[in-house]
């Protein structure tokens, strides 16, 4: 599992399917994408994701960042005042990070001072991904550029870091040569424990993702799992679940609040099934024989061009592309096709519904947000439950209720309780079930499950 990739994709939603491919392989808890080629009007998502964009400044379907980030890590987007395209956000793994994705465009002038100012507004520890477009032999080039020449004095300057190695992360069709442009900086703090590599498929872009691996922890990419109550032996709940007398009252509260949790816990873990704790793939539902065979001669084209780059090579490498492409498109329209032959008048409205969600790209993703309290991230499990337990003391104090319902409760407060109350009061008496039909019925039906 990595800790993020880096991808210049040349446009997000025409590689939605390579997009997958490379989620599934590397499982990563960030995802940085550069040249997404959206506008505001378009809907880009992905499942298990959630979604930070920057488009093109002038609303063209060019340029653009993006930011994937893993619902089962907590994030949170931070506002950055900057001309360039770049977007970042802080996540937290098994520390706070930032990570910022950054493009900046070959044939645009970059001022020095706007690369400062974009590094002074990241928290530390951070990461910068993203295509600069700058050549330098620090990192790998023949020659250094200008721009090349900006990235070094902008290393310099803040005592940054540089991730890459000598392996290339771009191939430039029209020359055939490969180059070093897309780069990975950070934090002093954590060169140490990132490895920097690239996956050695292009996916139909011009540019290799870059693959960051945190060596500390192997399995950043937590999914949470949840309890199948419908599944659960409430029987062997009971008889295991044993609270006794000795646990209340013998103990101190904390003492005894921590046995009964501890009990009930174990109770549930043995007796309750849970869901699997596994990486939720990304489906291509369209994806056949024929396209994987068209796949994978277009990746031994790919191979053989690698080792030996010539011009027939190359010729034999375009036309499997080509042909592979073609093949997955005509996979898509007969794939959609079915989909859509199959709304009709036999299946029923809950179906329907389904499936027009389905074809829309309607569903529900919840991401976690990291939580602050004056403006300072909290992130230890002691202080996350101190700053809930106390944001509710201050929800339920009585200060907060208008004062009518104050005066009300200072005088019944002052009439003394008879606690000798006749058994057979109302509120004494079993819940019957038509008490329980009626309450059934005055709820709505589109009250959300929790």
């Amino acid at each position: 599992m990595a800790f993020s990739v880096s991808w210049n994709c040349r446009g997000a939603q025409h590689q939605m399917s390579d997009l997958k491919d490379i989620v599934n392989s590397y499982q990563p808890a960030c995802v940085a994408l550069q040249e997404t080629h959206l506008k505001p009007e378009y809907s880009f998502r992905l499942h298990g994701y959630t979604v930070f964009r920057k488009d093109h400044p002038a609303n063209r379907a060019s340029g653009g960042v993006a930011l994937l980030i893993s619902n089962n890590i907590p994030s949170s987007l931070l506002t950055l005042n900057t001309p360039f395209q770049a977007i970042a956000a802080q996540i937290f793994t098994h520390k706070l990070i930032t990570v910022c994705s950054l493009y900046l465009p070959p044939n645009t002038q970059i001022d020095q001072t706007n690369l400062n100012n974009l590094v002074l507004q990241l928290p530390e520890p951070f990461v910068i991904l993203g295509d600069l477009n700058g050549h330098s032999q620090i990192w790998g080039s023949d020659d250094t550029t200008s721009r090349g020449r900006q990235i070094e004095k902008l290393l310099h300057d803040h005592n940054l870091c540089l991730l890459n190695t000598d392996e290339i992360t771009h191939f430039h069709t029209p020359t055939r040569t490969f180059h070093s442009i897309d780069l990975a900086i950070c934090s002093p703090s954590l060169l140490p424990f990132f490895s920097f590599q690239t996956d050695p498929d292009l996916h139909n872009s011009d540019h290799f993702p870059i693959i960051l691996t945190d060596n500390r922890h192997s399995h950043l990419h937590t999914v949470f799992s949840s309890f199948k109550y419908d599944l659960a032996n409430w029987t062997k709940f009971t008889s295991t679940a044993c609270i006794t007398t000795t646990m209340v009252c013998d103990n101190p509260i904390d003492t005894a609040v921590h046995q009964i949790t501890e009990t009930l816990i174990a109770a549930a873990e043995d007796s309750i099934p849970k869901t699997k704790n596994n990486f939720r793939r990304q489906r291509k539902v369209w994806w056949n024989s024929n396209c994987r065979e068209a796949y994978k001669n277009q990746r031994k084209a790919w191979g053989r061009f690698r080792r030996y780059p010539t011009s027939a090579n190359f010729i034999l490498y375009k036309q499997a592309k080509a042909y592979s492409r073609r093949i997955q498109r005509q996979s898509q329209r007969e794939s959609w096709e079915r989909y859509v032959s199959s709304l009709n008048s036999t299946i029923s409205s809950k179906k329907l519904w389904e499936k027009v969600k389905k074809a829309s790209g309607i569903f529900t993703d919840r991401n976690i947000n990291i939580l602050y309290q004056n403006g300072i991230p909290v992130t230890s499990l002691q202080d996350i439950a101190n700053c809930i337990a106390s944001t509710l003391s201050q929800t339920s104090n009585s200060n907060t209720y208008p004062s009518s319902f104050q005066n009300h409760k200072k005088l019944a407060e002052k009439q003394k309780l008879n606690f000798k109350s006749n058994s057979y009061a109302p509120y004494n008496t079993d819940f019957t079930f038509h008490e329980l039909k009626v309450c059934l019925s005055e709820v709505k039906k589109n009250v959300s499950r929790p």
